[in-house]
């Protein structure tokens, strides 16, 4: 499991350029199963993603296809996180 957070670069501002390209992408990850959440960092520092079901070499190379990413909006940090307990409604987590 991923957690993505996508912050704003000193770009931020071509943000509207290519939002419908960025909403394309998030809807292909959750289409594809990739993405649990998407959401804005809060005030106005770029958005976060809960991701599984991919290994850390596929979602990077997913990342980099994100508008945001490859024209400089935002920078992209990944942590992943091996849940080792969880609430029973999240338990699909721990296969």
């Amino acid at each position: 499991m991923f957690i993505i957070f996508l912050k704003f670069s000193d770009n931020k501002n071509q943000a509207n350029v290519f939002m419908d390209g960025h909403n394309s992408w998030l809807k292909k990850g959750f289409d594809q199963g990739y993405f649990l959440l998407a959401g804005s960092l809060t005030p106005n520092q770029g958005g976060g993603l809960l991701a599984y079901n991919l290994s850390k070499e596929e979602l990077l190379d997913f990342i980099n296809q994100d508008p945001f990413v490859s024209n400089n909006v935002v920078f992209p940090e990944v942590i992943e996180i091996d849940p080792a307990k969880t609430d029973s409604k999240l338990s699909f987590l721990l296969n």
